[in-house]
């Protein structure tokens, strides 16, 4: 499954029919089984739906982070961010790509 990045917004838990998802460096994670985390009123809920891999890198939970771009990153927030990744691929099933 390939998703917009406008579509990938409808998957941010607002809509308890549909899954939650979060993409990493494009590909996209089914992260219902956190719903507590990435769901609504969730400490995490600011990625649901969105490609987090900047605010993951920098561990920020700033609107302005929550997207692809990994531009101008440290070596160590790119580790960070592989670091994620991990515990992403280990925890949550890929369900999909984020369209470029």
């Amino acid at each position: 499954m390939e998703l917009t990045a406008q579509q990938l917004r409808g998957f941010d838990g607002s809509d308890a029919s549909k899954p939650i998802y979060v993409a990493i460096r494009g590909a996209i994670y089914n992260v219902s089984s956190g719903k507590g985390f990435y769901g609504p009123g969730g400490p995490y809920a600011v990625f649901a739906g969105r490609e987090a891999s900047r605010a993951l890198a920098k561990m920020s939970k700033s609107e302005d982070d929550v997207c692809g771009d990994l531009d101008g990153l440290s070596d160590k927030e790119l580790g960070v961010l592989a670091d994620w990744e991990n515990k992403f691929q280990a925890k949550y099933p890929v369900v999909g790509r984020l369209a470029s």
